[in-house]
């Protein structure tokens, strides 16, 4: 089977690259401004299914920039998915919680109502609902707060500021589910190739690790795993304003994906603990105070 995957140098498409033998195709290879071309990219490969783990990520800058992360998020997935469909093919495009508008605290299902709060969820929502019209074999799969050894991501700056600091402030009333790439990227693997299998298996699904926690907690996490001594105060999101809103509820149910695909649900701390391996992350920390 011959994935092709959109995306080379991102968290995810980097951990694909390392559990199959994918042809994967960066920015440089492909302009993901240019839907024209990424049809072309899949006419070119005739691959047997295609991943997209490529998407404009920069969320504060896409409330400036939305244009150009509607290219990217919206109308690059169409035409992937348009080309597929019309061979047949399995084609999966990884979306976000942020098409949510983070009220309540239920973990949001797949058929919840979408309601993005800022430029980057609505771009996403877009790429979904093309990829949805074009039937075949799609499977969007919603993830969230994604986090590996490579990349830029939210484990890496902190365990860079845990050394340089003594104590942190922390948003603590946004409440999700830390995701790692190799996680997500088995996950793609998986659907990708039932998909081949049924047909009947295309849809939207959620998949996030377990179990949910704050902001805030997630950094106490990270520096007990990595044993940094930094000390976390957690703080309301109105306290730390971003050009871009965030939801306050990041929770996704994973139960159909579970049911349908037969993939668990990832405990987060343990993809954390692989993460922090492949950093060297206790070699990295600094020594505990003397209090």
């Amino acid at each position: 089977m011959t994935i092709l995957v959109f995306g080379k140098t991102g968290q995810v498409a980097t951990e694909l690259r390392q559990q199959a033998n994918v042809v994967a195709i960066g920015r440089d290879e492909v302009d993901l401004t240019n839907p024209s071309a990424c049809m072309e990219a899949v006419k070119a490969h005739a691959p047997s299914a295609v991943i997209n783990a490529a998407a404009y990520t920069a969320v504060d800058h896409a409330e400036n920039e939305e244009a150009q992360a509607l290219l990217v998020n919206g109308d690059a997935p169409a035409a992937m998915a348009q080309v597929c469909a019309a061979r047949d093919i399995p084609f999966l495009t990884i979306s976000t919680d942020y098409v949510f508008d983070g009220q309540g605290e239920t973990p949001w299902k797949p058929d919840d109502a979408p309601g993005p709060l800022g430029a980057y969820g609505r771009t996403k929502l877009v790429g979904e609902d093309a990829v949805r019209t074009t039937g075949g074999r799609f499977a969007i799969l919603r993830t969230s707060w994604v986090f590996s050894s490579h990349g830029n991501n939210f484990v890496k700056t902190m365990l860079r500021l845990g050394r340089e600091r003594d104590s942190l402030t922390i948003v603590g009333d946004q409440i999700g589910g830390p995701t790692a790439a190799g996680d997500i990227a088995a996950a793609c693997l998986t659907i990708t190739n039932q998909l081949g299998q049924q047909a009947s298996k295309a849809g939207t699904y959620h998949f996030s690790g377990a179990p949910a926690v704050s902001w805030a907690d997630f950094a106490i996490e990270i520096f007990k795993q990595a044993d940094i001594d930094c000390a976390v105060t957690r703080i309301p999101s109105r306290d730390y304003p971003t050009p871009a809103v965030r939801p306050l509820n990041s929770q996704l149910d994973c139960s159909t994906t579970t049911a349908c695909f037969g993939i668990a649900r990832p405990d987060w701390r343990v993809g954390l603990d692989r993460v922090l391996k492949d950093l060297g992350g206790s070699l990295t920390s600094k020594p505990h105070r003397e209090d």
